[in-house]
């Protein structure tokens, strides 16, 4: 029997759901229409029914993220993603951050950011508008089928943000019409996302992931058009854009749990970490090798390849983080959402676009017959190219190990320690990248004067091996060999591309893009390696013990101190005081204080105040902290709580105190008589009188009724003086007492009995326990020299930007008309 349900309202979501359809009809359109404009150019009507079904998607897209931002903003939740997702109490940031926590909203972000680039390319693009967008709309069918949410022969495809909560979800709730009413809000975004960089920090990696398709979609375009050797002008900007964006939003991510989160650190090698860098690297080789080949003709075939796999390896990216098959090795990958065979596709469509066009066109594409010169930059770029390519390898490999065990049935386990895993192995990597990329930049394309080169690069060389010299003495990291060859070549490439800098400041300023991302990446390498290697947790507790019961089953006893409100403890050069903390739920706010004391004088030589946070999350194992950092030039010292009082996150989360006699500890029973003192903890208690015509509210007394009143007067410590009155019945053979409380004492009176045969009068005084002091246990890292990397990646895109400028300058009218 159909139900006629009250309060849904249905429009917003039809009206969604229609923009969704449109979307996919329009891009499966424009998709067409374009490869047909691209392969007929004569016939001007597909161009134009290709930009009308451009723009319908464009609008469709609009649509979908307007009905959607409808629903969440309206808390209709009615609606399953509105409810899952967002929550009443979610300021407007936070709903926007709601709309792409789930699936379906990233997906839209990513149909977005397409339709912005597809404008662009609309308007920029001319000659190479039909093949390119034919590509880029191929793409964005792909991804509006993911959220279609229809079912074609008992197989659903796509998720629709749009589906209601009743049609989502099975539950006892939904055989009531006015189930709504039941409903008074939603799950909310998850409290660890409620935070600013969630608000800036997806659409940005998005809107990198999203770039990938420009370059990926020339590169194809001029296979297809045999167009070999123009597609590499118009497609470098495009490439060294969507370089520059998405390493800003790794960036981002990477400040994110450094700043926020409760990694312990600024990358911890996390699967979808992985999932994000390996494209990155890819384009990163790409861009270098697509410069070679326009200086010196060289390595065509190695610059298309290296284009087109890093957008399949976005794609592969996608899959990883959103099939479910990464499992319990990553800590942000979404649920899989029955998309599993769709993304399966997803890669299959775009890896076999790429293999067949460079199986199809290998042997047309352009060559040259005579090798690299050894002394050529050309020889160097494609070296270092490779170098980045195997480091993916590695990456892709380690990453992909629950992928292996899907197709194989193999039950290999991932690496116990990710991050030692890694840097073990990407460490030699990046010396040897950090090193091409210093020597490189003396190299001339095709002949140079050897001389030359060796002058200029043994001057910075010896340059580079006295600051390296300086620099592992003031950062220790002499203990290491492997730790002493990366600064040392992140020390080479940033005096080698310093002098290079030196040299377009002076009037060669096309070289300043690329010499300054080089000195950024040098910073970068620098600081991660040293905050990575001589970190040091500065909490040390020499006792081994935390007194928490299953402490030391999730934390190192030995690195975490525990604190007991207002009791100072000395850690190191500092005296730490927890003095409180505030409540703003679903979290609590811890206040440390610190005080650095110098050794010598004994004098406070710096104080500050730490505000880490933590939440009691059940569905994420418990207590999740959220760490808090002091600044300086050279470190910065980071505090996280590790284990808190357990009474201060119930009343954050909503809790209610003991109620009744519960809250009180065991009475104090006395038989006493009119005139008795009696001691509580606070002061004390004198048994005034017996009032006989008591009365108990609504309880009318009967002619056999005895009402009796006990007088009592408390006297508390601070002076104040107290009068209550607790009663005793006796009525219809029965005895009933009603207490009486003195709240701001914390205590509660019973007149309990009455004991003619020995002239007493019983009384019991409950008293509700002390509070216990308030406690934490915290753990603290100093990260010495982490500016360097954060100086490092602003430096790094500032160069990209500069380069991206450069290239847009160097297309010729030819290749854009």
């Amino acid at each position: 029997m159909d139900i006629n349900y009250v309060g849904e309202n249905l429009l917003p979501g039809q009206i969604g759901q229609f923009f969704v359809i449109l979307s996919f009809g329009s891009a499966l359109l424009a998709a067409i229409s374009y490869y047909f404009a691209a392969v007929n150019k004569a016939d001007r009507s597909w161009f134009r029914i290709a930009r009308l079904s451009f723009w319908l998607n464009a609008i469709a897209v609009v649509g979908i993220g307007s009905s959607l931002f409808y629903i969440i903003y309206n808390h209709q939740f009615e609606y399953h993603y509105a409810w899952s997702h967002s929550s009443k109490s979610l300021p407007t940031h936070y709903i926007i951050s709601s709309f792409w926590e789930g699936q379906e909203g990233s997906f839209w972000l990513w149909m977005f950011w397409q339709v912005v680039l597809g404008v662009v390319l609309v308007f920029r693009a001319k000659s190479w508008e039909s093949p390119v967008m034919a590509v880029v709309m191929l793409c964005q069918l792909v991804l509006g089928s993911m959220l279609i949410g229809i079912v074609i022969l008992g197989e659903r495809v796509g998720s629709s943000p749009f589906i209601l909560l009743r049609e989502a979800m099975q539950a006892p709730i939904f055989s009531d019409p006015n189930y709504l009413s039941m409903i008074t809000d939603g799950r909310g975004l998850n409290p660890l996302l409620q935070n600013y960089w969630m608000v800036i920090h997806p659409p940005t990696l998005f809107l990198g992931f999203a770039s990938m398709i420009v370059p990926f979609a020339y590169a194809v375009a001029g296979l297809w058009q045999k167009r070999y050797k123009e597609w590499i002008g118009p497609g470098l900007p495009w490439a060294l854009f969507a370089v520059m964006v998405l390493g800003a939003g790794i960036i981002m991510g990477s400040f994110w749990a450094y700043e926020a989160l409760n990694f312990g650190g600024f990358w911890a090698w996390d699967p979808v970490e992985n999932a994000s860098i390996i494209p990155w690297f890819t384009l990163i080789a790409a861009v270098h090798v697509m410069v070679a080949y326009k200086n010196s003709g060289h390595s065509y075939f190695t610059a298309t390849f290296l284009v087109m796999v890093s957008f399949v390896l976005v794609i592969y990216a996608s899959y990883l983080t959103r099939s479910g098959i990464l499992g319990e090795t990553s800590v942000h990958s979404f649920t899989d959402l029955g998309l599993f065979w769709q993304l399966i596709a997803f890669n299959i469509i775009f890896l076999g676009i790429m293999v067949g066009m460079l199986v199809v066109h290998k042997k047309y594409m352009p060559s040259t017959k005579k090798e690299e010169e050894i002394y050529s930059r050309e020889f160097w770029l494609f070296i270092g190219a490779l170098v980045l390519t195997v480091a993916c390898v590695q990456i892709i490999a380690s990453t992909s190990i629950p992928v292996f065990n899907a197709v194989f049935g193999t039950s290999v386990a991932p690496p116990v320690d990710p991050v030692q895993h890694y840097n073990k192995w990407q460490a030699g990597f990046a010396v040897v990248v950090g090193i091409l990329s210093a020597f490189t930049q003396f190299m001339k394309y095709r002949r140079m004067d050897v001389r030359k080169f060796y002058i200029a690069a043994l001057a910075s060389l010896i340059g580079a091996l006295v600051l390296t010299a300086v620099l592992v003495y003031v950062t220790k990291v002499y203990t290491n060999f492997m730790y002493i060859l990366m600064v040392f070549a992140a020390t080479y490439a940033i005096v080698a591309n310093g002098q290079i800098l030196g040299e377009a400041i002076r009037g060669k300023w096309k070289l300043a893009g690329s010499s300054i991302a080089h000195i950024g990446f040098g910073l970068l390498l620098i600081g991660a390696l040293v905050a990575a290697a001589t970190n040091e947790v500065i909490s040390l507790n020499s006792s081994g013990y935390i007194a928490v019961a299953g402490f030391d089953q999730v934390e190192k006893p030995g690195e975490n101190l525990f604190l007991t409100e207002n009791e100072p403890v000395q850690m190191g050069n500092y005296r730490i005081t927890y003095v409180g903390d505030s409540i703003a739920p679903p979290n609590v706010y811890y206040k440390i204080n610190y005080e650095e004391i110098d050794d010598e004088t004994g004098r406070v030589v710096d104080r500050f105040q730490l505000r880490p946070f933590a939440q009691n999350n059940p569905s994420m194992g418990g207590l999740i902290g959220t760490p808090d950092t002091r600044h300086y030039l050279t470190h910065d010292v980071y505090t996280l709580i590790t284990a808190a009082m357990s009474e201060t996150h119930m009343l954050a989360q909503g809790s209610n105190e003991r109620e009744g006699l519960d809250a009180y500890e065991e009475p104090a029973v006395y038989e006493t008589n009119i005139g008795d003192t009696l001691r509580y903890r606070n002061g004390y208690i004198v048994v005034a009188g017996i009032n006989r015509d008591a009365t108990v509210e609504n309880i009318p007394k009967g002619e056999n009724d005895v009402v009796v009143g006990l007088n009592l007067e408390v006297y508390a410590a601070d002076g104040e003086k107290y009068q209550v009155e607790p009663i005793f019945l006796i009525k219809d053979g029965s005895t009933y007492d009603f207490s009486k409380d003195v709240s701001d004492q914390g205590l509660r009176f019973r007149f309990s009995n009455i004991m003619p045969d020995k002239d007493k009068l019983e009384l019991m005084v409950y008293q509700k326990p002390l509070p216990e002091k308030k406690w934490i246990v915290f753990k603290a890292i100093k990260f010495p020299y982490i500016n360097f990397f954060w100086c490092g990646t602003v430096i790094m895109t500032i160069g990209f930007l500069l380069s991206i400028f450069r290239r847009n300058k160097e297309i010729k009218p030819l290749e854009t008309a």
